[in-house]
């Protein structure tokens, strides 16, 4: 593909990892692109394992964020230690809120949960601009008689830590911590137990007496809930404002489309989806370099992701699908022998 526009595809790929891991500061730049990845990524782990489908990560970033907004303006004059904790928590329940919409549409009126998330995508692209250009519009261009769709610019109190003089802040490193904890959750709870089972067969769950509708709708608040945190953390930590250019894409950058796509690549496992943020954030920021050095276009690492999801996606559905063959042959060979098969170690215990 490269060579069709005319690079060549070594000094393009060199491009894009020194832009993206070359220095301190490209380094930094890519921890920061990769953390609202990382929390829409982990939120799409649990989703997942609850066998239901969130592609609401857009919206419910904007919905989380749009939530801080309201805390940071609220309480101009209020402390960091306040501040702060209360805006995450503000975006944790934005995004909470949202998810949790697309949830009671699946379990109480069964209505599909990939057309709902990517409605309320749209919708909250649309309450946003509304906000925005009304009673949260920056009253400094009210002033210079230019309407912009974005707010003032937040206390200084509402900034999250950052490594001066890179861009790095705290966001990601409570996105590692998220990570971990949802591992905790999902592998070492009960919870995440009843939530892993409601996934894997949720007529098997319903025998075991445990309400599949119930976890689904937590699998949707979690998975929400991680995606507004993920907003609130991004207008905290790099923007200090919201803003607008008429959709959810304008503040988002597409980080809700591609924070399932890093899940994916991550093996949709929360561990896994750490490394997985960190290299497409590496391919947003290696793709400016890309352009100003080979002059090749930056939507080349659209597609290059896409390519990564296509192979992912078709080399589980290679191994599933082997693990099955593999499982009727060994069946149908103990069954022409007459020997019983046997039993997983775990199930023997």
């Amino acid at each position: 593909m490269l060579f069709f526009l005319g690079a060549n595809p070594l000094d393009a790929y060199a491009a894009m990892v020194r832009g993206a891991f070359g220095s301190t500061n490209a380094f930094a730049d890519t921890l920061v692109k990769a953390s609202p990845l990382l929390f829409v990524g982990i939120g799409t782990c649990i989703a997942y394992r609850c066998g239901v489908i969130n592609i609401g990560g857009e919206g419910q970033i904007v919905m989380g964020a749009l939530a801080a907004t309201g805390v940071g303006l609220t309480f101009q004059d209020a402390p960091a230690w306040f501040l702060v904790p209360a805006g995450l928590f503000a975006g944790f329940l934005g995004g909470a809120f949202w998810g949790g919409i697309a949830g009671v549409l699946k379990v109480n009126f069964r209505v599909n949960e990939v057309l709902s998330t990517i409605m309320l995508n749209s919708i909250a692209g649309f309450i946003m601009t509304f906000f925005l250009t009304g009673i949260l519009i920056d009253p400094t261009t009210l002033d210079n008689a230019i309407k912009i769709p974005q707010t003032q610019r937040l206390p200084i109190a509402s900034d999250l830590w950052r490594w001066i003089p890179t861009r790095f802040h705290a966001g990601f490193i409570l996105g590692i911590v998220i990570a971990v904890l949802a591992f905790i959750l999902l592998w070492r709870t009960t919870i995440g137990y009843r939530i892993r089972g409601v996934g894997a067969n949720p007529r098997a769950a319903r025998y075991a007496g445990i309400s599949v509708s119930r976890y689904q709708l937590l699998a949707f608040l979690l998975s929400g809930a991680l995606a507004g945190l993920g907003g609130a953390v991004e207008l905290f930590g790099v923007t200090h404002r919201l803003f607008s250019d008429g959709s959810a894409h304008g503040f988002t950058g597409n980080a809700g489309f591609n924070g399932i796509v890093a899940a994916l690549f991550g093996g949709l496992h929360p561990i896994g989806t750490i490394p997985a943020s960190i290299l497409f954030g590496g391919l947003l920021v290696g793709a400016n370099s890309l352009q100003r050095t080979v002059q090749v276009p930056s939507a080349f690492v659209i597609t290059l992701d896409g390519l990564i999801v296509v192979f992912v996606v078709a080399s589980q559905i290679w191994v599933q699908r082997r693990s099955a063959r593999r499982a009727d042959q060994t069946l149908k060979s103990e069954s022409k022998t007459g020997v019983a098969p046997a039993l997983p170690a775990e199930a023997s215990k």
